[in-house]
């Protein structure tokens, strides 16, 4: 080829993820409203930008080539960097602050990119983040010291949003295997009626003779336990660590609670920047809807 050298501008990239992602130059022109020969055309001009071919023309179709396999997570990056500028800047700027509470759970896990996007994208916004457990996290918002609440809730009360369902399941190191021993060491939050009422309970009706092992005041502080080789422990199915897994009916173990997670707001009022983080979070759960019958 020639090796004439164009921009590999948006439009280019466009093109060459549709075609990519359809397999056709035909759907490809109809998913980004162009026509066929302006589609062929710009693929043209990419190819000979790059000086070699990126897809092998069959009877049927397209398929890439490796020059092809090795442009596409760049151009996956770039467009999708120039379509979240795109939507930022064309958001309307909020201002104001936001008191947001979390449980310990996602505070590693689901939540702090959502939120960081979302500063990022509204730096105007104040956001105050409390990490903290169902009952004070409720008590704040009827004291007013919060505007949004994320709680976990067997069932949720008028008005609030179930985010996704994360039922609670026992976990075991696979390398240690904690759940084999008689009887079986168990890690367990202080004081807490939750445990003794749907953790301890679930271990009692399957009749697994049990010790506690381990005793904290964060879901973080159980998964250490896991981890380590300490204990079992009643953990949110989507926050087992690596190097662990669930205990399943098979073990001789069965689910712990099948507990919404759940969105509640200040019922004193909102703003659009409470609105807009509120939407953040949804998004940030979204992943996990219909996901709770996993095995």
């Amino acid at each position: 080829m020639a090796g004439v050298m164009f921009p590999l501008d948006s439009d280019l990239m466009r093109a060459f993820l549709a075609v990519a992602e359809t397999g056709s130059v035909t759907m490809a022109a109809a998913r980004i409203g162009r026509t066929q020969s302006a589609v062929s055309m710009q693929i043209r001009r990419l190819e000979e930008s790059l000086g070699q071919p990126l897809f092998h023309r069959l009877p049927r179709g397209v398929s890439l080539t490796a020059r092809g396999e090795q442009l596409m997570p760049y151009a996956l990056r770039v467009i999708g960097l120039l379509d979240e500028a795109a939507i930022a800047l064309r958001e309307k700027p909020l201002v104001g602050p936001v008191r947001i509470g979390i449980p310990d759970e996602y505070a590693e896990t689901v939540l702090p990119r959502a939120l960081a996007i979302f500063s990022e994208r509204h730096p105007a916004v104040e956001v105050t983040v409390r990490c903290d457990f169902t009952s004070p996290q409720l008590q704040a918002l009827q004291d007013d010291g919060l505007d949004l609440a994320v709680v976990y809730d067997q069932g949720a009360a008028f008005g609030a949003e179930v985010l996704a369902v994360d039922p609670t399941v026992w976990v075991t190191s696979i390398g240690h295997a904690q759940h084999l021993q008689t009887p079986v060491p168990v890690g367990v939050y202080f004081r807490s009626d939750w445990c003794r009422d749907y953790a301890l309970r679930s271990l009692e009706t399957h009749k697994i003779r049990w010790r506690e092992a381990f005793e904290c005041d964060t879901s973080g502080s159980l998964r250490i336990a896991v981890r380590s080789g300490l204990a079992i422990s009643p953990l949110s199915r989507s926050t087992i660590p690596p190097g662990c897994r669930e205990l399943t009916e098979a073990d001789g173990f069965g689910l712990v609670d099948r507990a919404q997670v759940v969105l509640h707001r200040n019922p004193r009022g909102t703003s659009p920047a409470i609105e807009g983080l509120a939407e953040t979070v949804r998004e940030a759960f979204r992943p996990m809807t219909g996901q709770e019958e996993a095995p």
